[in-house]
């Protein structure tokens, strides 16, 4: 008990990282729309900073001027592949040369840093590709941009957007809600193996998608995150942390850093995954909370 409250005691750490920017035009938001909310929020919530993964192959002449918004906004850009392949489907030389044709593309940008996140979290279903993966990645002198907590934003994002499509009314207030209670719970879920695992509380870096959902409520989130005693920090600070030397010698690495290390000391993968990375467990939940309701009109 007294070594759990020294634990507990430690000031929680969380670095706000987004990927797929510049993602296109929603049926709620612009894609204009969705950048200015997201730096206004960000800003309004004092974030020091954030990072933007980019897929290149969403870059237009018009989404580019998003990019520089955010860099201009002193946030900082990140590789996230042209094509968004998955490492366990693509031939291996597709895959690298996508990467390649990313960072080219990524050149006429500012505040770049060198990491690259892996689509899907796939770093290859077989140790030849995973690691014929890092090698070319150190050639070109960049790190793995990882995560230690992974969760299902995309998915509560495309339940909003299938129901902006078939007309039904939204209760904004619920939809805040299952949001930051999800997400809160999946930070405490790989919060929770961190310590197990590692004997501390690591500096966390969260999995977002630059969607509507975060343009909405990623400033009521890290107010929430905030409540609950923890400091939201720099990635670049972030990727300071001794976890980013600890690279685990599994196939697993499809929920983050974390995950990874728990499953390299023998933890179940069935024991990795929070309750909310569940489509059916976030269908179930949204149906319950009424946040989407068929209109009546």
């Amino acid at each position: 008990m007294i070594f759990f409250t020294a634990i507990s005691a430690q000031a929680q750490e969380i670095a706000i990282t987004f990927d797929d920017a510049p993602r296109p035009d929603s049926r709620l938001f612009s894609g204009e729309e969705r950048t200015q909310k997201l730096i206004a929020n960000l800003k309004k919530a004092k974030v020091p900073d954030a990072l933007f993964f980019v897929t290149t192959n969403n870059i237009t002449e018009k989404s580019k001027k998003r990019l520089e918004a955010y860099t201009e906004a002193g946030f900082h850009l990140g590789n996230h592949s042209h094509s968004h392949f998955s490492a366990y489907k693509k031939d291996i030389e597709s895959y690298l040369a996508d990467i390649t044709l990313a960072h080219n593309k990524l050149q006429a940008f500012d505040n770049l840093v060198p990491l690259y996140r892996y689509p899907y979290l796939h770093e290859g279903n077989n140790r030849k590709t995973r690691d014929r993966i890092r090698q070319h990645l150190q050639g070109m002198n960049y790190k793995n941009g990882y995560v230690t907590v992974d969760n299902y934003d995309w998915y509560m994002d495309s339940l909003l957007q299938r129901a902006l499509a078939t007309g039904k009314d939204i209760d904004y207030h619920a939809l805040r809600k299952a949001y930051i209670t999800t997400l809160w719970e999946s930070i405490v879920f790989y919060d929770e193996i961190a310590r197990k695992t590692l004997k501390r509380s690591p500096k966390h870096v969260l999995l977002l998608h630059e969607n509507d959902l975060a343009a909405l409520f990623i400033g009521d989130l890290i107010e929430h995150i905030r409540l609950q005693g923890w400091k939201i920090i720099s990635p670049q600070k972030a990727y300071e942390d001794p976890i980013a030397f600890t690279v685990p010698d599994v196939l697993f690495n499809g929920q983050g850093r974390v995950a990874a290390i728990a499953r390299s000391k023998g933890w179940d993968k069935k024991l990795l995954r929070d309750d909310g990375s569940s489509e059916d467990y976030l269908d179930e939940y949204f149906k319950n909370n009424n946040v989407f309701k068929q209109n009546t009109k």
